[in-house]
């Protein structure tokens, strides 16, 4: 079994650019539901917003790279006041149900023919950053890949992470600073009960609508990394199962803790690349157990193919987020306190 090729894969995605979206993203989800209470199951709703403003203004108005990213952040601010003007004052639960409405409508509305001269439809948009890759500092002749002890990277994907993660050091700054103030002490009053804020004349609804605009920008930041390091906006990437996804590394964290975003995504995709690239490795493995290879015994016993390693390894994955919920439901760095939701 090859251990320096399953150490490889773990550290290098544990720091890897799905990292950092998914840390950005959780960073937005945190401040949601963590700091404020609003139970958020469209996050990648804003992830979409944040990459098609960027995608659309280089590919369909043919402005600038840098100009796109200004338009990104609109486009979620736009999305913040057509969600939440109408959504914030329902329960947790409506809400819940009306922000994956809303996120699932903006990926069928992208992707329908109707939008293709704008959008690209399912074709998407594609080539777009390049102004970006131009200022790579590790993009020199020769330099394909970058590798230190178990981290391997290429050179696009090394500046992708560089940028990407002093982005995530800004934004949990602000978020510190923030939550530290008095506008977040409201939040987190909010959070707790409501109508005790609102007694004390503290107007509930714009906290939360602010809230939700932080959050959005933060996690629309989230899409634009997404779809910068591959330099293609798909529809189809922006699916429900991320925001699901991102819901995991929050709580694989801890909610309502300033770091416990950053440090579940980069557990999260650890494993999650360490467990398939043990898996594969299982299944080639030239030992042997009672007269057999342990790679037969495991595709004998465990149905376990190279096929169907993907999907055996969200099912490790999932008992172990159950075992993680039955028996530590606040997270790695969390409160069982923090975890309290006014479901009104």
């Amino acid at each position: 079994m090859n251990w320096e090729s399953i150490l490889t894969q773990t550290f290098s995605q544990g720091f890897g650019t799905q990292a950092v979206v998914f840390a950005l993203a959780a960073i937005g989800l945190n401040i949601h539901f963590g700091y404020t209470g609003l139970l958020n199951f469209g996050q990648v709703g804003y992830m979409a917003a944040g990459a098609y403003g960027l995608g659309m203004t280089v590919y369909w108005l043919d402005q600038s790279f840098w100009l796109g990213i200004v338009m990104g952040i609109i486009y979620c601010l736009v999305l913040t006041l057509v969600l939440g003007i109408p959504t914030l004052r329902l329960r947790a639960d409506y809400l819940g149900i009306a922000t994956i409405a809303a996120s699932e409508s903006i990926r069928l509305f992208v992707r329908s023919r109707g939008q293709r001269t704008r959008t690209g439809a399912s074709e998407g948009i594609n080539d777009f950053a390049d102004p970006f890759f131009d200022l790579n500092i590790f993009n020199k002749p020769g330099s394909q890949s970058y590798r230190f002890f178990y981290w391997e990277y290429r050179a696009g994907d090394l500046w992708v992470m560089l940028i990407g993660w002093t982005v995530v050091a800004l934004c949990l700054l602000i978020t510190w600073q923030l939550m530290r103030s008095p506008w977040g002490r409201v939040l987190k009053a909010i959070r707790e009960d409501e109508d005790a804020a609102r007694a004390l004349g503290k107007n509930a609804y714009a906290y939360k609508l602010q809230a939700l605009a932080l959050g959005g920008v933060i996690g629309g930041l989230a899409g634009m990394f997404q779809v910068i390091r591959t330099q293609s906006v798909q529809p189809d990437t922006f699916n429900p199962t991320i925001t699901f996804m991102i819901w995991a590394v929050l709580i694989i964290g801890g909610v309502a803790r300033i770091w416990s975003p950053v440090v579940g995504a980069m557990i999260f995709w650890a494993a999650i690349s360490g467990l398939e690239a043990f898996l594969r490795e299982l299944i080639r493995s030239d030992w042997e157990l009672f007269g057999d290879t342990i790679g037969v015994h495991a595709e004998r016993f465990l149905n376990l193919t190279v096929q169907n390693v993907s999907q055996v390894k969200f099912m490790v994955f999932g008992m172990t987020l159950m075992l993680l919920m039955r028996f530590r439901p606040q997270g790695i760095f969390g409160s069982r306190e923090e975890m309290a939701l006014d479901d009104r």
